[in-house]
């Protein structure tokens, strides 16, 4: 749960790193930046702002922001309706981002690990995205994802888009933002 004050903050804060990395914002898109605190209460260390430009039943097109060490916990997207979950590409567009993938060859500890609730980080294959560099991760694969010290914007470019259904490895995680009055 964040307050209001902290919800502006932050969509403030991802416009600003969606200026930094050259990508027009207008008016309305500007307002509709969404919050994602995913429950925890901490939104510096686990959080992400997020700009939907289009989610139909075929595609999805968006753009995140994750401040300096904030970090998206682990998830996969599942089956649904028949279909094999969602397929996404993140394009790196300014910073760096860490992206953590499951793979069973990979046995190293996550350099990035957060140090609150690190038991949810089991995805161990470290991707280092600079602005240009991008990775395609594959449905129901389980995967996390930290920004470096300037934040770091990223483009994601997916099939469509059902944030209600993804799985969270740690049970505490709500993907819908309260806002305390």
């Amino acid at each position: 749960m964040i307050t209001q004050e902290e919800y502006r903050r932050a969509s403030a804060g991802a416009l600003a790193l969606f200026r930094k990395a050259h990508i027009a914002v207008t008016a309305e898109e500007a307002a509709r930046i969404e919050v994602a605190d995913f429950g925890l209460s901490d939104l510096a260390v686990f959080g992400l702002q997020l700009l939907v430009y289009v989610n139909t039943a075929r595609v999805c097109a968006k753009e995140m922001a994750l401040f300096p060490g904030q970090t998206c916990p682990e998830h996969m997207h599942p089956p649904v309706a028949g279909e094999p979950g969602k397929e996404e590409t993140f394009r790196c567009r300014y910073g760096t981002c860490y992206l953590y993938v499951a793979d069973p060859t990979a046995t190293a500890a996550p350099s990035r690990l957060p140090n609150a609730r690190k038991d949810y980080f089991t995805a161990r294959r470290e991707i280092v995205l600079n602005p240009g560099d991008q990775f395609t991760i594959l449905p129901g694969t389980p995967h996390w994802f930290t920004a470096g010290e300037e934040g770091a914007v990223i483009s994601e470019f997916s099939t469509t888009s059902r944030d209600e259904t993804d799985v969270f490895t740690d049970p505490g995680v709500r993907r819908s933002t309260e806002i305390r009055v």
